[in-house]
């Protein structure tokens, strides 16, 4: 019943989005000759079977519908609709995903904190608040952290984060601390300095693997190739530049790789693989 309920709900959700962006364009579903929509946690056909058929009921019958992961939409907003490459997205979650110029996909992350993206949004923020419990208890070394996040979540002492912490686990609760990791980092606290050094690194890893999986640096390991680079834990901008130490290890690794900074939303890389998808 609950299963049910979730998919009704996704399903109005969808419908809701998707007559408001009509609205705003001052369009109508005749209008349209294709939809392709990036959907979070699309992973598997059946989840894209289930998603086209509810598009597909809610246009004309010759409306093209295509369905991707989310990653997918956010490589293209890089590559101008191309998918070649690969695409590190990292904000909440993470996840690196890519394409070869025949078509073959791989990806790396993107299973959750449960499955080990500590280079997510939610990584660094929850190896911090570890950081302040075993500071706490005496199992680990004092850091800025604890004061930093205390104050940043109105808290005296660093036992009412447990309580903060399970009121409400929602992943995007923790990784709103991300900032004040970094300021930390950026004040010379090694404890906060290790977990961001750490997240560059898994970061860089997961590209890596997708890289080697598809062939896309060459025989030599020089061939040149986009690294689309997504989301808040990458683009902060900041002293302590996590976006900027990513690419530095990437290119140790591949020297041909080439890190692109999108210039337009994830939601325009969906409408260019639409027009691609259409025009192929």
């Amino acid at each position: 019943m609950c299963i049910v309920y979730a998919e009704t709900a996704a399903r109005d959700s969808l419908e809701q989005v998707i007559s408001e962006a009509l609205v705003q364009s001052g369009s109508d579903k005749s209008d349209v000759r294709g939809v392709c929509l990036g959907v979070s946690g699309v992973n598997h056909p059946s989840d894209q079977d289930k998603i086209e058929n509810w598009i597909r009921d809610m246009f004309p019958s010759h409306v093209k519908v295509y369905v991707q992961n989310d990653a997918i939409v956010a490589l293209a907003s890089g590559t101008m609709g191309k998918l070649h490459g690969c695409v590190l997205i990292a904000g909440t979650g993470c996840i690196a995903y890519g394409f070869d110029e025949d078509g073959k996909e791989a990806r790396a992350s993107g299973g959750g904190p449960i499955l080990g993206d500590w280079g997510s949004g939610y990584g660094i923020a929850a190896q911090a608040l570890t950081a302040v419990i075993r500071a706490h208890d005496g199992r680990g070394p004092q850091t800025l952290l604890t004061s930093t996040i205390l104050k940043a979540l109105g808290l005296t002492s660093p036992d009412e984060l447990i309580g903060w912490t399970y009121a409400d686990p929602s992943w995007a609760r923790i990784a709103a601390l991300v900032p004040q990791v970094v300021f930390c980092a950026e004040a010379g606290d090694e404890i906060s300095d290790k977990i961001l050094v750490d997240a560059v690194e898994d970061l860089a890893l997961s590209v890596k693997a997708v890289v080697q999986r598809l062939g896309l640096c060459g025989e030599d390991g020089t061939a040149s190739f986009p690294v689309v680079m997504v989301g808040g834990v990458l683009n902060a901008k900041r002293k302590w530049d996590i976006g900027k130490e990513v690419s530095k290890r990437i290119n140790r690794f591949f020297p041909g790789a080439q890190t692109i900074i999108p210039k337009v939303e994830p939601a325009v890389g969906a409408a260019l693989l639409a027009m691609n998808f259409l025009t192929s």
